[in-house]
């Protein structure tokens, strides 16, 4: 025993806030390095090892990822091909449905729990507060309950997005404003006359339109934001792209440069591939103004090149188009009123003067995920941010980390027993949306958490 204090023994735990992917692949890691034992809380029955991605999707949402490329382990890269081809539903090239891969977290979880019960436990109930102190960390529950622990770990994934203004429960009749795009009761009320307009043109949007017309709803279908850009496709047979193996030069400008340079010889696509491996980096390089700027003008552009659909998804989407049932278009929202049973948006198309007033029986956000620490109302991270334990990071993209995933409060000081990993930490990492940037950083943590001694209240 080390005369400083105590080392790691079979007690020692770590407490997760949230069982989604990234929640639930630290907790597997963990277990993989002999680690500590580990809790994980989650508020939610249906999204324990799925979060929203995998848990609210219609089989109509694909993955927009190969099957090759979606192992949960980063060390096992064949992991869930071998799963699928076991199961005879798919192959390392499929773009299998998103439930699918959610059933596969949730068969890796219950296998873990039970090998080990006694290392790795479930709890459900919302998370209130989170407090270090005596020489450890203490959750404690909405219903009073606490849970003690030597270190804790965020895994709240992404934040539920912002009610565009002038849009609300609230504002409309009833039944008119959808703020969950994923709801099952999505084209409920709609007829083959009304019209559905979808605030967003990403992502979000297209996995809105196909569960529409999941549900039925052959009315019409406004997709509608200022750029009006639309997710690209990803190409049949495309070979897999190691990636470049030197940083362009520049910062985060040599991105725009080296899609320029290389989409002649190997086609954008590739083009934009080969950057996964040095994105971190570069975006690490960057100034704070110099990531603003990207921001503020590059990333729609990127956001659609670089993550795109599934050819079968981008299939169907044009044929929506072709059969003008959907419409992207470009422009600023103006305001809503309402009107009837349903509202009247009033829109500025990109580049004109005159306003346009669609009318819509169903309004439905998918502006996408935020990352607005301040105007969260989780009451885990409302109970951090007034408290001073946590801050936004400068661009108000999620969480301040630092280079260890450590949360950095709102006096600058990085916390030794408070982490946070998924997507609230893109602020310092940038690429941390997706599988393969998750999978790596989840596994990152759970070494260092495995490799840390508990030494006289600090982690070392």
């Amino acid at each position: 025993m080390n005369v400083l204090g105590r080392i790691r023994n079979p007690s020692d735990h770590v407490l997760i806030v949230g069982a989604g992917f990234s929640g639930t692949l630290l907790a597997l890691n963990l277990l993989r390095h002999e680690g500590p034992r580990a809790t994980i809380v989650e508020r939610r029955e249906g999204q324990v090892a799925r979060g929203v991605a995998y848990s609210a999707a219609h089989p109509s949402h694909l993955l927009n990822v190969r099957a090759g490329n979606m192992s949960a382990l980063p060390d096992d890269p064949d992991h869930f091909v071998r799963w699928l081809e076991a199961r005879g539903e798919g192959g390392r090239t499929s773009f299998v449905p998103r439930t699918t891969y959610g059933a596969y977290l949730r068969e890796m979880l219950d296998e873990a729990r039970a090998r080990s019960p006694e290392r790795l436990t479930l709890v459900e109930g919302q998370a209130a507060d989170l407090r270090e102190e005596r020489g450890g960390v203490r959750l404690t529950l909405d219903g009073g309950r606490t849970i003690e622990g030597d270190a804790a770990v965020l895994a709240v994934g992404n934040l539920p997005p912002h009610d565009p203004p002038g849009l609300g429960p609230d504002r409309l009749p009833a039944g008119v404003y959808s703020p969950d795009p994923w709801a099952a009761d999505i084209g409920e009320g709609l007829d083959d006359s009304d019209t559905a307009i979808l605030i967003g043109t990403g992502l979000t949007a297209v996995d809105a339109a196909l569960l529409l017309d999941a549900r039925g709803f052959r009315g019409r279908i406004l997709a509608l934001s200022r750029r009006g850009l639309a997710p690209h496709r990803h190409q049949d047979g495309q070979p897999y792209c190691p990636g470049v193996t030197e940083r362009p030069s520049g910062s985060l400008s040599g991105i725009v440069r080296h899609v320029r340079r290389r989409a002649g010889a190997a086609g954008w696509r590739t083009a934009v591939d080969e950057l996964r491996p040095m994105t971190h980096m570069m975006w690490g390089a960057a100034t704070r103004d110099e990531r603003a700027r990207f921001l503020r003008h590059a990333r729609p552009y990127w956001d659609i090149h670089r993550h795109r659909l599934a050819p079968q998804v981008a299939d169907r989407i044009d044929a929506l188009v072709r059969e003008g049932r959907l419409d992207f278009a470009a422009g600023k929202t103006l305001g809503v009123e309402p009107e009837g049973r349903g509202a009247r948006l009033y829109w500025r198309p990109r580049g004109a003067d005159e306003v346009v007033g669609t009318l819509a029986a169903r309004i439905v956000n998918c502006t996408g995920p935020q990352g607005d620490l301040t105007r969260s109302r989780e009451p885990l991270l409302r109970a951090l941010i007034d408290r001073g334990a946590i801050r936004p990071d400068p661009l108000r993209l999620g969480l301040d980390v630092d280079a260890s995933a450590r949360v950095v409060d709102a006096r600058g000081r990085a916390s030794d027993r408070v982490h946070a990993i998924g997507p609230m930490t893109r602020g310092g990492v940038w690429e941390i949306v997706a599988v393969p940037d998750i999978r790596w950083q989840a596994w990152n943590l759970a070494r260092r958490l495995s490799n840390a001694q508990w030494v006289g209240g600090e982690g070392l």
